[in-house]
């Protein structure tokens, strides 16, 4: 029985966001044809120049925006430039002489992702904790049968 398969294709915007891009400044062919799995893993193994320029120099999308700021997607929207769409230059600019907001958001960031830290390291030692208590009443529910 041959079966006559579509290929699996995707929006622009979601092959954008898994290419790490700002769709609008992507080239119009791209925002206007849905992307196949194939296109889309050749795009990722030989990107074009457009892809490369576009990661090298921007305009970059929200979420690497607010990583290459070292602060949070939230942080950038606090700061009322959620929808900006920075180049690596205005980026660098920022970085170099940094707004009251950018040094506030970026204690902010730096200050949850230390609690985060904290959190995770305190819940892995109580999954041992909770592991070695495990252990021991199988070993003494063991010695209760044996008896």
């Amino acid at each position: 029985m041959a079966s006559n398969k579509t290929p699996q294709t995707m929006k622009p915007e979601t092959a954008a966001k898994k290419l790490n891009v700002y769709l609008p400044a992507t080239p119009e062919e791209f925002q206007n044809e849905p992307v196949t799995r194939e296109q889309l893993n050749e795009l990722l193994a030989s990107p074009p120049e457009w892809l490369v320029e576009l990661r090298k120099n921007g305009p970059h999308p929200r979420q690497e925006v607010a990583r290459k700021l070292g602060i949070s997607v939230s942080g950038l929207a606090r700061s009322e430039m959620a929808d900006a769409a920075l180049t690596t230059a205005e980026i660098t600019a920022l970085l170099e002489g940094p707004p009251a907001w950018l040094v506030a958001e970026r204690a902010t960031h730096a200050a949850v992702m230390t609690e985060n830290t904290r959190i995770n390291e305190r819940n892995a030692g109580l999954r041992v904790l909770a592991e070695e208590k495990a252990r021991k009443e199988q070993k003494q529910r063991e010695r209760e049968r044996q008896e």
